[in-house]
């Protein structure tokens, strides 16, 4: 196997886009043949191509199998890489239209529910203070779906709850301030306002969050230490515009961030007084080690570290205690 300063001057001197192009377009499609055409080539200069890396990088690329071609771990390794190369190349030229036409720049930033309701906002309203002709784009989502597209390119930053051991690779964090689980029902629940048990808790329908979550495990084993409780009724939604019109037409329980929650005077739901013996996490910001961010999404966190300080004071000692 060659050694790594090898391979990245293989990389650097024989390495083109085109051959990215039909990398990832092989690996979509499990098919050689396919992908020539979405290329517009004949399959055999295809499969010359993909031979000639092959060569290159002295490494097979991919594999025949019953379910077509499929990348081996060096053709995943190079398809993540030019997927990577794609999307930063997107972003460049996006940039420069935006450039062009007069914004500041542009943001892709993926936010978890526990950031989206006070956090985000708060930190957008203040980043577009100092660049207001900044574009910027939100996508809402779970650790799950926003981390791959995080590696891949396309988003810039996430924000949210800090994503467990598994999501670290290549990815760097930066603590904001801490977060916690409420049980959140409608104001004038029947549960408020008495002393709670869990036992309290076992008729009423819940509202979860999807079963491949962090909290979702978290509470899963909770249900098993109270007697493998199953909830009668169970709907699974990350929505929090579902989950408000769920709470408010009905006596259902809902496990959500508190700060998302919009709990206070006058609000539309209110917190059970049951304490958890989970959910308590940091919030914060994850981003790319391997690349640096752009001005603007550096702004941008910048912006999210005030707004956490403005929301928990403590928090900026408890990040400096680290």
């Amino acid at each position: 196997m060659p050694s790594h300063a090898q391979i990245m001057a293989r990389i650097i001197g024989r390495l083109k886009l085109r051959q990215l192009r039909l990398l990832i377009a092989v690996a979509r499609h499990g098919s050689i043949l396919h992908a020539a055409r979405e290329l517009n080539l004949s399959q055999p200069a295809a499969t010359k191509m993909i031979k000639d890396l092959e060569i290159d990088f002295d490494v097979l690329l991919f594999e025949r199998t019953n379910r077509g071609v499929v990348p081996t771990v060096f053709g995943e390794a190079l398809i993540r890489g030019g997927q990577l190369i794609f999307s930063q190349i997107g972003t460049t030229a996006q940039e420069m239209e935006d450039l062009a036409g007069g914004n500041a720049g542009r943001i892709v930033v993926g936010t978890l529910l526990a950031a989206s309701g006070g956090l985000l906002p708060m930190a957008i309203n203040a980043v577009l203070l100092q660049r207001p002709r900044l574009a910027i784009k939100v996508v809402e989502g779970t650790n799950e779906v926003l981390m791959p597209r995080l590696r891949s390119g396309e988003l810039d930053l996430v924000v949210g709850r800090l994503p467990v051991l598994r999501h670290r690779s290549d990815l760097e964090q930066r603590r904001l301030m801490q977060g916690r689980i409420a049980l959140v029902v409608r104001a004038g629940h029947p549960l408020l306002g008495r002393s709670l048990g869990f036992d309290d808790l076992r008729g009423y329908g819940w509202i979860l969050p999807p079963p491949d979550t962090t909290l979702r495990r978290q509470i899963d084993q909770f249900f098993v230490a109270e007697g493998q409780y199953v909830p009668p009724t169970l709907v699974e939604s990350v929505s929090y515009v579902t989950n408000r019109g769920l709470l408010a037409a009905s006596d259902m329980i809902c496990a959500m961030p508190a700060e998302a929650a919009g709990l206070g005077v006058g609000s539309a739901l209110a917190e059970l007084p049951l304490p958890l013996p989970f959910g308590d996490g940091p919030l914060g910001a994850s981003f790319r080690s391997a690349t640096s961010l752009p001005p603007a999404a550096s702004a941008l966190l910048e912006a999210l570290e005030e707004a956490a300080s403005i929301l928990q004071p403590s928090s900026i000692s408890d990040r400096d205690g680290k």
